[in-house]
């Protein structure tokens, strides 16, 4: 999945070779027909009414043929449309050109069908006065029948899109609504699959209204669960069944909003009252434990999680040993030798460079590893990295650095490095000499609550930059490490636009 979602090319090449498959296939069953051992004859779904009607039938002619040339023209349609001229359509590249192929494609398609249809359906022309009448209904039938095909092929293109969309921002839309999961997600997006395969495959009505409605009422029922009902269940003496009657109360609750909306779907009085009836023991039956049992995995999951990083932190001795091989005296007697020498030069702007990197090494040797640090010293660090990425910057006009960072001194302790991440981000990804640049940085503590926002412009990497095909792992990083320090304490907003990242970040400090 995760390929797909980062590779638009791959699910290009699903979507192919799942379509050629789908064409080769029912291409092999028009070839071999089912045989009639008794009369030893080929049977067709359309020999009786040729029959019935006293026509003669023949098999190439009146199946054999027409049934191969309209699957071919499915194929290269599908083809055409979803491969050429659908994502440019929507790339608003050629507009009215590709309007115009659209149109093409539907009035080929349509004209293909209903002269094939004239051979498939010949016995129609005993049921019509004239020639012309039997003409006028097939081919107005093919039009209507190739506009409900166009229609399912839009409501495909929908899906597909929507749901790359939704997969691939899921973490952002998780972060900003946190009854949101993804699971539910990928849950909505196989509906909404679904749905399209009860369309094309012609379900009985009642069925695809019965099913549209279950199941995002299941996945509402699932995401209402994890967030609220089930952690408000553990607390009692049997979990499960508290969580079970919670359930049914919600589920009484949602009684009169679901028949009043498969009343509306249905405009059957009995319809909706079956519907409506049959949720409760639907989602009792499979939402209710399945939502149990995805969020106890989940609780294994996270446990195993920490017993790992517990596990992790004894390499900590390790780690200090190889930090011991470093000698800082060697480092900071470097440093000031090299920052003599530039005021003998009087390189002004290398002087506070080396001032500034080594503050920032001091902090990384002596307080980058205790457990927490004051905030004021994270703004100090901060600071010095904002101010040495300016001397490179500055010089440049047409890139802008807004840094609001409040001076901090009430005493507050955070853990070190732990706002940094997003602000080597914002300048890693923010800043192009080339174009237009700009990066926001604002820092404050109200009321013991810190409010952190960084916003930066983005640029496409160059094709020789080694960190075009790189993920940082600093954002992750982070992420896990607010989780664990400040679980259901903080609220982390990660917004992305084709030219913007936006990062809000607030965390109540204790």
């Amino acid at each position: 999945m995760k390929d797909l979602i980062k590779k638009p090319e791959s699910l290009s090449k699903l979507e192919f070779w799942a379509a050629t498959t789908i064409y080769v296939f029912s291409v092999f069953l028009l070839i071999t027909p089912a045989v009639n051992n008794e009369h030893s004859v080929v049977f067709t779904p359309n020999k009786p009414l040729f029959d019935e009607a006293n026509i003669y039938f023949n098999y190439y002619k009146n199946y054999f043929i027409p049934q191969l040339i309209q699957y071919t023209t499915f194929y290269l349609a599908f083809m055409a449309l979803n491969f050429s001229i659908m994502p440019m359509f929507l790339s608003k590249k050629e507009l009215a050109k590709n309007i115009l192929f659209v149109v093409f494609v539907f009035l080929i398609c349509s004209i293909i069908l209903g002269t094939t249809d004239t051979y498939l359906k010949n016995y129609l022309f005993a049921q019509y006065e004239t020639e012309q009448d039997t003409y006028v209904a097939l081919f107005q039938q093919n039009f209507l029948y190739t506009f409900w095909l166009l229609l399912l092929f839009g409501f495909y293109t929908f899906i597909k899109y929507t749901g790359v969309y939704l997969l691939a921002h899921s973490e952002a839309i998780q972060s900003q609504y946190k009854i949101i999961t993804q699971d539910a997600l990928a849950a909505f997006v196989l509906w909404m699959v679904s749905m399209f395969l009860l369309m094309i495959g012609d379900a009985e009505v009642e069925f695809i209204i019965t099913w549209g409605i279950l199941i995002p009422l299941a996945i509402l029922l699932y995401c209402y669960s994890i967030y609220s009902l089930i952690p408000s269940s553990l607390t009692a003496k049997k979990p499960f069944v508290s969580y079970v009657k919670k359930s049914i109360f919600a589920l009484i609750l949602s009684l009169i909003p679901v028949f009043l909306s498969a009343l509306l779907l249905t405009k059957s009085l009995d319809g909706a009252l079956i519907i409506s009836l049959i949720n409760i023991p639907f989602q009792l039956l499979i939402t209710v434990p399945f939502s149990w049992y995805l969020f106890k995995r989940q609780m294994k999951g996270k446990e195993d999680v920490y017993v790992l990083q517990k596990e992790l932190g004894q390499s900590n001795a390790n780690f200090d040993f190889l930090r011991s091989q470093i000698n800082p005296h060697f480092l900071f007697n470097a440093l000031n030798t090299i920052y003599g020498t530039a005021i003998q030069e009087k390189a002004e702007r290398t002087c506070e460079g080396i001032e500034k990197l080594g503050d920032m090494m001091r902090f990384m040797l002596q307080e980058n590893m205790q457990e927490k640090i004051s905030l004021s010293r994270e703004v100090d660090y901060l600071n010095n990295y904002i101010s040495l990425q300016k001397l490179r910057t500055d010089p440049n006009p047409i890139v802008k650095i807004d840094s609001r960072i409040e001076p901090q001194g009430n005493g507050v302790q955070i853990p070190p490095m732990l706002l940094i991440p997003f602000v080597e981000n914002a300048f890693k990804h923010g800043i192009s000499f080339r174009e237009p640049s700009h990066i926001k940085i604002s820092l404050e503590v109200r009321e013991h609550t810190l409010y952190f926002d960084v916003n930066n412009s983005k640029h496409l990497k160059q094709e020789n930059d080694p960190e075009k095909t790189k993920n940082g792992i600093g954002l992750s990083n982070v992420k896990q490490r607010l989780q664990l320090l400040y679980p259901a304490k903080h609220d982390l907003i990660i917004h992305e636009t084709g030219k913007e990242f936006f990062v809000h970040l607030t965390m109540q400090l204790s």
